[in-house]
């Protein structure tokens, strides 16, 4: 399959995936260079969560362009945990000493340290876009990325491409996202403030939380799947209650 990139930018995708939450788990990515190379990583832990195999498939992915100067990153994820903690919590953490608002430490402190520093390390290099897209919604590079991350969290050891772009078979093209779900990590105040132009659908399915920008992304994500949970939140106060509500901790997602 014959793919292009503009000649500024660097593309990756990652996931994570955990049986059990804590239990095995697995991180996948690849990163598709403007060089026309492919290379696809991927990894395992045991014992491990969902979230820190989320953050491991965007450090890994991160730490291996990170002598590519001059290039702007791209990063592609379906975890609402990664781009919101990168985007806006990981500033306030930090501001107050790694403890959050409610005076808990904050979880996976090592990783989000690590991955702060990799996208601190390219502002004069080149600027980190992380975007979110839905899972398991048809997007070639986040599917082959679940897959990768599903096989190491199984024990297995999944054939890991590393060529020309030109030979891999998966569309690595990059797919439209909701609008306000691409995020340059940049320092800023937090304040409960209305989303911006529209309200926010939160949906918990079998323990995996999810962000959508359209009642009907929400709806079909939730649509038949018993014990699923939902909820329309116009704020950013109203949407950490509905965490709370749920069992989820606002700043550190599942």
């Amino acid at each position: 399959m014959r793919i292009s990139v503009k000649r500024s930018e660097i593309i990756c995708y990652c996931d994570g995936a955990c049986a059990g939450n804590p239990g095995p788990g697995g991180w996948g990515a690849i990163v598709w260079s403007p060089d026309g190379q492919v290379r696809e990583l991927g990894g395992a832990e045991n014992p491990t969560t969902n979230n820190r195999m989320e953050l491991q498939g965007a450090i890994h992915s991160l730490h291996l362009v990170r002598s590519q100067d001059n290039l702007s990153v791209h990063v592609y994820t379906d975890s609402s945990y990664v781009v919101k903690g990168i985007s806006e919590w990981v500033w306030g953490w930090r501001r107050r000493g790694w403890v959050k608002q409610d005076g808990k430490p904050v979880l996976n402190r090592d990783l989000w340290e690590t991955l702060l520093r990799l996208v601190e390390a390219r502002r004069s290099t080149g600027p980190v876009t992380f975007h979110h897209v839905r899972g398991h919604a048809g997007v070639p590079g986040n599917e082959r990325c679940d897959r990768i991350s599903v096989a190491f969290a199984q024990s297995d050891r999944p054939g890991l491409y590393s060529g020309p772009a030109s030979e891999y078979r998966i569309d690595l093209t990059p797919p439209d996202t909701a609008p306000g779900r691409d995020r340059a990590p940049t320092e800023r105040t937090h304040k409960s403030t209305p989303h911006a132009g529209a309200v926010v659908y939160l949906s918990l399915v079998e323990g995996r939380l999810e962000r959508h920008a359209s009642w009907e992304d929400c709806r079909l994500r939730v649509s038949g799947r018993s014990g699923a949970r939902y909820k329309k939140c116009r704020s950013n106060e109203e949407e950490l209650q509905t965490l709370a509500a749920w069992g989820c901790r606002g700043d550190d997602g599942l």
